[in-house]
């Protein structure tokens, strides 16, 4: 016989999180279940160069905030940590000082690796709230060097190392190539 969790409210899990024992983790809220974020230094140095990028825009263009995964965000009711994310002055002068950012981020980069169904089946409810919350999504897959991108209202598309990453309406004029948000390859063995 197969029993039903309960699905975790948003005040049971801001009180979970707050607890002192989980104070250096991150947790995010996805469908009700409280999820520990799953950190990898390969995973991280890809997010980190995502988020460099960004952020040398965004120092020549004053027009918004770059987060990490400790910078979460309120998206649909639940709580989610991406592993960069942009917001734009415009919707949001100040980032949150304190909890999870009251609004959900205009464009989160959520990098999987490795990928699990348990992985999958939590992104794809993820992705699906970000888009009903208006938010742009670039999932990054380490294993296949390639990136789906996400608009609201547009069908999503893949690109693969020899694509570009367009910063659209949100980042006008930001471009990255996605090879360049790969670390370089080990040399094969001879």
């Amino acid at each position: 016989m197969q029993t039903l969790k309960r699905a975790v409210t948003a005040e049971e899990f801001e009180a979970f999180v707050n607890l002192p024992e989980n104070a250096d983790r991150t947790f995010e809220l996805v469908a009700g279940e409280i999820v520990e974020v799953p950190s990898n230094p390969y995973a991280s140095q890809i997010a980190a160069r995502i988020s460099m990028y960004i952020g040398m825009y965004l120092l020549q263009h004053n027009i918004g905030h770059v987060t990490g995964e400790a910078g979460g965000y309120i998206v649909s009711g639940e709580r989610y940590a991406p592993n960069v994310a942009y917001i734009s002055k415009l919707r949001q002068p100040e980032l949150a000082r304190a909890g999870y950012n009251p609004n959900p981020p205009d464009l989160a980069v959520e990098v999987v690796f490795p990928t699990a169904p348990e992985t999958a089946r939590l992104l794809t409810v993820k992705v699906a709230n970000y888009l009903a919350a208006g938010t742009v999504v670039w999932v990054v897959y380490p294993e296949t060097k390639e990136v789906e991108v996400f608009v609201p209202g547009q069908p999503a598309h893949i690109l693969n190392r020899e694509g570009t990453l367009e910063g659209g309406e949100l980042l006008p004029g930001f471009s990255l190539a996605v090879s360049a948000i790969f670390p370089d390859e080990p040399a094969a063995a001879p």
